[in-house]
C-alpha cells in the first residue's frame, strides 16, 4: 500500500495545527529514569504527563479509549526493553510487559488506562531500583542505597550516611563494603557517573549543569572523575552519541 500521500497529508495537518511530538531526547530521559530505578523522578514525570497525557502523542485511533490503549501498549514494550538494557532478565521484563498489555486490553475507560500506565511505570522502576541494589541484604544498606539514589546532589560521605542510617561509622562502612563490594565513596561515584551518562546521552545540559545537579564540587571535578571511571572525557562520550 502506498503511504506517501497519506503521510504528506498528515504532516501537513500537523504543521497547520501546530502539533509537535514529544522530543525523542525527553522520551529517552524518561525511559532512562525507569531503567535506573529513579522512583521519585519517575513520580514527577508521571505527574506532569497525567496533566495532559496525549500532549505530543500521535493519534493511533479515532476511538479515544483505544487510542490511549495503543499508547499504553507501546509504552509497555519500550519500558521492557529499557529495563532489559538496565539488567532486568529478558523473561521477567517481557512477562511483566505481557501482564500490563493484557490488563490494558480489558480497560474500557481512559482514566483507568492512565492509572494503569502509572502503575506499570512505578512497578518497573521499583524493580529496577531493587536490581541496582545488587547484593545488599541488610535493611541498613538498602536504606542507604535508596537515600543515595534519591539525593545524588547532596553531600554523601560515609560519616553523613552513617548518621542518617543511625549506625557507628566504622561498622556502617564495613557493612556497606561487605554487601556491595564497594566503599561508600566508590558506590556514590559510580552512581553519579551512571546518571551523568544518561544526561550526556539524552539531554542538552552543560557539563557545569550536570556537575551541579549531581553534587560535584566543580565542573573540573566531574570531568576528572568521569574520565577516570569511563576512560573518556564527558565531551568525547557525548560526541560518540551524536550530541
Amino acid at each position: 500500500m502506498d503511504t506517501e500521500r497519506d503521510l504528506n497529508y498528515r504532516l501537513f495537518l500537523h504543521k497547520s495545527n501546530g502539533f509537535e511530538r514529544t522530543s525523542i531526547r525527553l522520551e529517552y530521559e524518561r525511559y532512562a529514569d525507569i531503567r535506573e530505578g529513579r522512583v521519585e523522578q519517575v513520580k514527577k514525570n508521571l505527574a506532569a504527563i497525567k496533566m495532559d497525557y496525549l500532549a505530543g502523542k500521535g493519534n493511533l485511533s479515532d476511538d479515544p479509549v483505544r487510542n490511549i490503549r495503543y499508547h499504553v501498549i507501546i509504552a509497555a514494550a519500550l519500558i521492557a526493553r529499557a529495563c532489559i538494557d538496565g539488567g532486568m532478565s529478558h523473561d521477567e521484563a517481557y512477562t511483566l510487559s505481557d501482564i500490563y498489555i493484557q490488563r490494558a486490553d480489558i480497560c474500557n475507560k481512559s482514566e483507568l488506562l492512565i492509572n494503569l500506565l502509572e502503575e506499570m511505570n512505578l512497578d518497573f522502576t521499583e524493580r529496577m531500583k531493587n536490581i541496582k541494589k545488587g547484593r545488599a541484604e541488610s535493611i541498613h544498606v538498602r536504606k542507604c542505597i535508596n537515600y543515595i539514589y534519591d539525593n545524588l546532589n547532596e553531600k554523601l560521605t560515609s560519616t553523613e550516611l552513617a548518621k542518617i542510617i543511625g549506625l557507628n561509622e566504622t561498622y556502617f562502612s564495613r557493612l556497606f563494603r561487605k554487601e556491595t563490594g564497594q566503599t561508600v565513596n566508590e558506590f556514590v561515584h559510580a552512581a553519579r557517573i551512571g546518571v551523568a551518562e544518561d544526561l550526556l546521552k539524552y539531554s542538552d545540559f552543560s557539563y557545569a549543569e550536570i556537575a551541579l545537579s549531581l553534587g560535584f564540587s566543580s565542573q573540573s571535578a566531574f570531568i576528572t572523575l568521569f574520565k577516570k571511571l569511563k576512560g573518556v572525557t564527558p565531551k568525547k562520550y557525548r560526541d560518540s552519541f551524536g550530541g
